[in-house]
C-alpha cells in the first residue's frame, strides 16, 4: 500500500510535468505538510500534559527542526536530481539509503542483523539492478541529463537525509507517539517548505496556467503523499525502517504497470523477475528475527527482541529475576 502511494506521487508529478510543463516539487510537498499541519499539529496542541505542542517545544525544538529540515531538503534534492542525471542513476543510486539506514539502525537503534538480513539486502539490490537493465532493453534511458555529477550527488544526499529521516522516525513513533512524529513534522515541514519554496519557486508558480485539470493533479499528488506520511509510521511501528524501505521498492514496478497504459512504456519480462527478486528478498529479511540491544554501559536489562515478521511486530519478555532476601 505504500509503494502504491509513491506510485501514486510519481504519476502524478510525471503528468504535472510532462503533460502541462509544472515543475514545482516544493509546492506539492508544501500542501503535503500544510495537510500534516492542520491535522496532526492541531491534534498536538489540544493533548494535555507532556505530550502537549507547546511543552515538546518547549523541550526538543531544535532536535524537530533537525527532523524537518532533512525531511524537507530528502524530498527536494531527489526530485531535483532528475533534471541533472538519468532515471537510471537515480533508481540506482537510491538504494544507497538502505545501507546507510542500516548504518544508523546499528548505531542509534541498537538493530543487530543477521547474516540472512545482509543476504536479503543484497537480494533486492539485485532486484532493482535487474529493473534498471530492463529500463535500458525497453528504451527509457533516453535522457541523460544536463550534469550527470551533479544529480548523482544530490540522489546520494538525498537518499541519505531519507535515511537520517527513517531512523528518527522509528525511534519517535516507538518510544513516543506517532502524533508526535506526524505534528513536528507538519509543523517545522511547513515552515521550511513554504520558505523555499518562495525562494527558488515563486516564478515556476506565477507561470502555472491553472485550471481543473491541474488542480486535480496537485491534490491527488497531495492526498497520496498524505496517506503515505500517516500509514508508514504505523508500519514502521510493527516492522523497522529497514523493512518498510525494502517493501517500497517494488514502487518504481507499480509505477512502470502504470505507464504501460498513461505514458506508453514499453514492457519487458524483466520487470516480472525484478519484481519477483525484491520480493524474495524482502521476504527472506523479514523471515528472520532482528534483535536489539541495550547501549553499552546501560544498567537496564535486554526486556524485548525485536521480530519483524510480515509486518507483525512480536516481543519477546525475558524472565524477571527477583532476589528474595533472607
Amino acid at each position: 500500500m505504500l509503494s502504491l502511494c509513491i506510485c501514486g506521487t510519481a504519476i502524478t508529478s510525471q503528468y504535472l510535468a510532462e503533460r502541462y510543463k509544472v515543475n514545482t516539487p516544493m509546492l506539492q510537498s508544501f500542501i503535503n505538510y500544510c495537510l500534516l499541519f492542520l491535522i496532526y499539529t492541531v491534534m498536538l496542541a489540544f493533548q494535555p500534559g507532556s505530550d502537549n505542542l507547546l511543552e515538546i517545544l518547549r523541550r526538543k525544538w531544535w532536535k524537530y527542526i533537525l527532523l524537518g529540515l532533512a525531511d524537507v531538503e530528502a524530498n527536494y534534492l531527489i526530485v531535483r536530481a532528475y533534471q541533472y542525471t538519468t532515471l537510471t542513476s537515480v533508481q540506482l543510486l537510491d538504494c544507497f539509503g538502505i545501507p546507510v539506514l542500516m548504518a544508523l539502525s546499528w548505531f542509534i537503534l541498537y538493530a543487530r542483523y543477521r547474516v540472512i538480513h545482509f543476504i536479503a539486502v543484497s537480494v533486492c539490490l539485485l532486484g532493482v539492478g535487474t529493473m534498471v537493465g530492463a529500463d535500458i532493453l525497453a528504451g527509457r534511458e533516453d535522457n541523460s541529463g544536463s550534469d550527470v555529477l551533479i544529480g548523482d550527488i544530490l540522489v546520494l544526499l538525498g537518499a541519505s537525509l531519507y535515511a537520517v529521516s527513517n531512523v528518527c522516525e522509528e525511534y519517535i513513533v516507538k518510544k513516543l507517539s506517532r502524533q508526535e512524529f506526524l505534528g513536528m513534522v507538519g509543523l517545522f515541514g511547513t515552515i521550511i517548505s513554504g520558505i523555499q519554496l518562495l525562494i527558488v519557486e515563486y516564478k515556476d508558480i506565477a507561470s502555472i496556467h491553472w485550471d481543473w485539470k491541474i488542480a486535480l493533479l496537485f491534490v491527488a499528488f497531495a492526498l497520496c503523499m498524505f496517506c503515505l506520511y500517516t500509514f508508514m509510521p504505523l508500519v514502521i511501528k510493527v516492522t523497522s525502517a529497514t523493512s518498510v524501505n525494502l517493501g517500497i521498492l517494488t514502487a518504481d514496478l507499480y509505477s512502470l504497470f502504470f505507464g504501460l497504459f498513461l505514458f506508453d512504456y514499453k514492457f519487458s519480462g524483466l520487470y516480472i523477475l525484478s519484481f519477483t527478486v525484491i520480493m524474495v528478498g524482502f521476504s527472506l529479511y523479514c523471515s528472520t528475527p532482528t534483535r536489539t540491544v541495550e547501549p553499552t554501559g546501560s544498567s537496564v536489562p535486554v526486556t524485548s527482541i525485536g521480530i519483524d515478521n510480515l509486518g507483525l511486530k512480536l516481543e519477546e519478555n525475558l524472565p524477571e529475576t527477583h532476589s528474595v532476601a533472607l
